[in-house]
């Protein structure tokens, strides 16, 4: 069996990942752990002056952690800068908030040459390579360049834009030439391979050959010959089950129970981002209080959103606005004994989270543009079968292609979230348990085991050839 080389903006070392329980981390580990192999990529570490000469390696059984401290300017420029004002705004369709200068893109190609400098002497000639995530489009490239003839996989967590969208970068092309490297690419829906096969017709001397029902589709442009292909990542469901049963009667979970007072719970939780769509959520929250006044005083939201890029000037600005909202709603609205927002800056561990998703009622779960979004799929997974709450799902998630007993809703339809909030709130019993039960058989059937072996396997079966030259 080949071994299994992960590249990664983050890797979690094995405490970390124990910690996280869920999502990406756990995934990597439960492959790296049947195969061996690397988990290759970036401390976390921002140090003075130049980015670190040689990779911290740490042992783990058949498993190898190889991290690399990043410059002051590195960091700026990599990944402050390209991956997350060109990149992230880019892919997640903001083209107003996008910065484009040629400063960081040299720092962003600068960064994936000198991870794949530091990779390449650690690489078997049997290895196969699967790299993470839009800060690392070019890294498959860069091996290429250093003669690295192993099987490479992409696969990409955010959306991937329309081409009408991503023909707004100055450099586009060069970007999905880096991308055509690899063997196989990786996507969450149909719409974002759609966009991704677009770009090939339309923008590219290449060909697409569709494979089934838009599930997978064979590339040809670039002297490379790829598969991209659907794999929509899920969470571990059957673990998640188990923990939400006895964290909903944990400490926390019972002090907010008790906090309530008998009112319902509508959750959101998500990292502090533009793309989650908080403005308009809480927005919603409102017009729900404003239009059905029977909830004043009986329904409380907790929105949950840890902060991240704190010194981007973007995450400022969307932190301020959202203060000054919950400010102005719970003005309006509160009472004595009732606040009907709970705003909190702050993380949670996720036994804590399963417990605050086991109470509530509703879980809101409402982006602008999300590449998957594990949080509707944890919300479904910690409800009581017995007596389930409610996901209310944005359209634009990418989760709303598996979750479509959800109420659907479009997050910029502010009155319209605000009636599926109250059809939430007053859904009759037997309709929740069935909308529930499918939305569960799905998860059961589709959870992150699934969505590795799915990956892996393609990626050992991928056609590839080498580049022409």
């Amino acid at each position: 069996m080949s071994r299994l080389v992960v590249v990664s903006n983050r890797v979690a070392l094995m405490e970390e990942g124990k910690q996280a329980a869920g999502g990406l981390a756990v995934a990597i580990l439960a492959a790296l752990k049947k195969t061996g192999g690397i988990w290759f990529g970036w401390s976390g570490k921002v140090v003075d002056g130049e980015s670190q000469a040689e990779p911290t390696r740490t042992d783990a059984g058949k498993l190898t952690y190889a991290t690399l401290d990043l410059g002051r300017r590195d960091h700026e420029e990599y990944y402050n800068g390209f991956a997350n004002q060109t990149l992230w705004p880019l892919f997640h369709y903001r083209l107003g908030l996008i910065s484009v200068n040629r400063r960081t893109r040299e720092g962003y190609e600068r960064v994936n040459a000198y991870f794949a400098d530091k990779l390449e002497p650690l690489l078997r000639t049997d290895d196969m390579i699967w790299v993470h995530d839009y800060h690392l489009i070019p890294f498959g490239d860069e091996l290429r360049r250093r003669g690295c003839s192993q099987r490479m996989g992409f696969f990409l967590h955010t959306p991937f834009p329309p081409p009408e969208l991503l023909t707004a970068l100055p450099n586009h092309r060069d970007l999905i030439r880096e991308l055509c490297a690899y063997d196989l690419v990786g996507f969450h829906t149909a719409t974002d391979l759609r966009g991704f096969c677009d770009y090939i017709r339309t923008e590219t001397d290449g060909t697409v050959e569709q494979r089934g029902a838009y599930g997978s589709a064979m590339i040809r442009a670039f002297g490379r010959t790829l598969m991209a292909k659907v794999f929509p990542i899920s969470i571990d469901t059957e673990a998640l089950e188990s923990l939400a049963r006895t964290a909903g009667r944990s400490r926390q979970a019972e002090r907010l129970r008790e906090s309530l007072v008998g009112r319902r719970l509508i959750i959101g939780v998500d990292r502090l981002d533009y793309s989650k769509g908080l403005p308009q959520r809480f927005a919603a929250f409102e017009q729900l209080l404003e239009s059905y006044p029977e909830h004043c005083n009986r329904v409380s939201f907790l929105q949950v959103a840890p902060p991240s890029r704190e010194d981007v000037p973007e995450y400022i600005a969307i932190r301020r606005e959202l203060s000054e909202m919950a400010g102005r709603i719970n003005g309006r609205f509160a009472e004595f004994d009732w606040q009907p927002i709970r705003y909190l800056n702050r993380s949670f561990g996720q036994r804590v989270l399963a417990g605050f998703y086991r109470l509530a009622n509703v879980g809101l779960v409402t982006p602008l543009r999300d590449g998957m979004n594990l949080v509707a799929k944890e919300y479904v997974a910690c409800q009581d079968g017995d007596n389930p709450g409610v996901l209310v799902l944005s359209q634009f998630a990418g989760a709303a292609h598996e979750m479509g007993e959800a109420l659907i809703v479009n997050p910029f339809d502010i009155e319209g979230v605000g009636d599926a909030l109250q059809r939430a709130l007053t859904m009759p019993l037997g309709e929740r348990k069935e909308r529930h039960a499918a939305l569960m058989r799905t998860l059961r059937r589709q959870d992150i085991g699934w969505w590795r072996e799915s990956y892996v396997d393609a990626l050992t079966r991928a056609p590839y050839d080498f580049p022409v030259t």
